[in-house]
C-alpha cells in the first residue's frame, strides 16, 4: 500500500468544479456534494462489491432461511452541528433522530445503534454528559438500542468540541419496497409538516439573531409516523427525509432517479411565518433549508386521501399537506407554481447554505 493516494487512477467523467481542495459546499446537500459522491466515491468503491442505488440507507438482502422475506436497513451518519446545543435539542439527540429517520423512510423498523465520539481537548465533561443523557434518552423514545461505539480524542483546536458518527440497523418487512424507481407519473407528494424550523433554528442561534417568536428545531424521530403511514398504505412508492439542501434537493434526487418531472405547488407548502420571515430577511429559499423532523412521501394517488388522514392523527404529522405530484412532463425537473400563477425550475441548491446544521 503506497503513502499517498493516487488521484490520476480514479474515474471521474467530470471534474469537480475544478476545485482542488474541499470546500464547506462539498458538504451541503447539494449540486457540490451530489458532484462529489457521484464522480468520485460511487465510482471508486464500486469496485468493491454490490453498490445499490445511493438512498438514506442501504437495503440488504438476507438468505431466505434467515429472513422470512424481510431485509435489512443499514445507514451510516455523521454530526457536526455547532452549536452543538441548540433550541429543540443537542447533537446527541439529533444524531439519534437523524440515524432512526435514514431507516425509517426506506421502510424499516429501527433497531440498533452505534455511537461513535470524536472529543476535543478540553470539551467539558458536563456538557459530554448532557449530551450523551441526551442521545440516550432520545434512544429510548425512538425505540432503538446504543449497542456499540468507539471513542477518541483530538488535540484542542482539531475537533470544534465534538462530532458524533452513527451506524444504524433496521428491518425492512416484507412487501415494503420504497424507492425512486417505483414512481410513477400522478404520484402524490406529501409532507408532514412546516418546512425550515431546523437549519433557521441553528443560523439565528449563530448569528445572534431574535424574532418575536422562538424558532425551535425540528428535531424528531420519524419511525413511529412512518409506521402508521406503511400501516394504511404498504404500497407506499418512496419516502426521503428533508436534511441538508432541504426539499429542494429531494426533489430532484427523486426526479432525477426516477426519470419523472416533478411539480410542487409552493404556496401550499407549509412554513412557519417566522421562519419564512427569517428567510427573506436572511436572503434563503425555505425549500432549500434543512430539517431535521420532516419527510417527503410519494404517494399512489387513491391511497392519498388515507395516508393524509392517518398523518393527521399523528402527533408528528398534524400539519400534513399535499404539496405537489409527479408527471410525465419535464422528466427529471423539478418546476414550482408560484402564488401569481407563474412556473419556475426548482435546482438544487450549488453549495453550503448554513454551515454544521446536522
Amino acid at each position: 500500500m503506497t503513502d499517498t493516494l493516487n488521484l490520476t487512477n480514479f474515474v471521474c467523467p467530470l471534474p469537480l468544479r475544478r476545485y482542488p481542495q474541499i470546500v464547506m459546499g462539498h458538504g451541503s446537500g447539494g449540486q457540490m456534494m451530489n458532484e462529489l459522491i457521484e464522480h468520485l466515491f460511487v465510482p471508486t468503491f464500486a469496485g468493491t462489491g454490490q453498490f445499490g442505488p445511493l438512498s438514506d440507507a442501504a437495503v440488504l438482502d438476507l438468505p431466505d432461511s434467515l429472513s422470512g422475506g424481510s431485509r435489512l436497513a443499514f445507514s451510516a451518519d455523521s454530526f457536526v452541528v455547532s452549536p452543538p446545543v441548540f433550541p429543540g435539542g443537542d447533537i446527541g439527540s439529533l444524531a439519534v433522530h437523524g440515524t432512526v429517520n435514514d431507516l425509517a423512510v426506506m421502510g424499516a423498523r429501527p433497531l440498533y445503534l452505534s455511537a461513535s465520539f470524536i472529543l476535543e481537548e478540553g470539551l467539558s465533561v458536563d456538557i459530554l454528559g448532557q449530551i450523551v443523557q441526551s442521545m440516550a434518552a432520545a434512544a429510548r423514545i425512538a425505540g432503538v438500542r446504543v449497542v456499540t461505539g468507539d471513542t477518541k480524542v483530538v488535540e484542542r483546536g482539531h475537533g470544534d468540541g465534538l462530532y458524533i458518527n452513527t451506524n444504524g440497523v433496521g428491518v425492512i418487512p416484507p412487501g415494503v419496497n420504497l424507492t425512486p424507481s417505483r414512481i410513477t407519473p400522478d404520484d402524490l407528494l406529501i409532507v408532514n409538516g412546516p418546512l425550515g424550523d431546523h437549519g433557521v433554528a441553528i443560523m439565528s442561534l449563530r448569528a445572534g439573531l431574535q424574532f418575536e417568536t422562538e424558532i425551535i428545531s425540528d428535531s424528531a424521530p420519524l419511525n413511529g409516523l412512518v409506521a402508521e403511514m406503511l400501516r394504511v398504505c404498504p404500497n407506499l412508492h418512496a419516502m426521503r427525509d428533508l436534511t441538508r439542501g432541504g426539499l429542494a434537493a429531494v426533489v430532484n434526487e427523486l426526479a432525477r432517479d426516477a426519470r419523472v418531472g416533478l411539480e410542487i405547488d409552493e404556496p401550499v407548502v407549509p412554513v412557519r411565518p417566522a421562519v419564512a420571515s427569517a428567510c427573506e430577511m436572511l436572503g434563503l429559499d425555505p425549500l432549500h433549508v434543512a430539517n431535521e423532523g420532516k419527510l417527503l412521501a410519494v404517494v399512489p394517488a387513491n391511497s392519498a386521501e388515507s395516508v393524509l388522514e392517518v398523518m393527521k392523527r399523528h402527533p408528528l404529522g398534524q400539519q400534513a399537506t399535499l404539496i405537489g405530484r409527479a408527471t410525465t412532463a419535464h422528466p427529471g425537473v423539478v418546476v414550482g407554481r408560484t402564488a401569481i400563477g407563474s412556473q419556475r425550475v426548482i435546482d438544487l441548491p450549488a453549495g453550503e447554505l448554513l454551515p454544521r446544521i446536522c
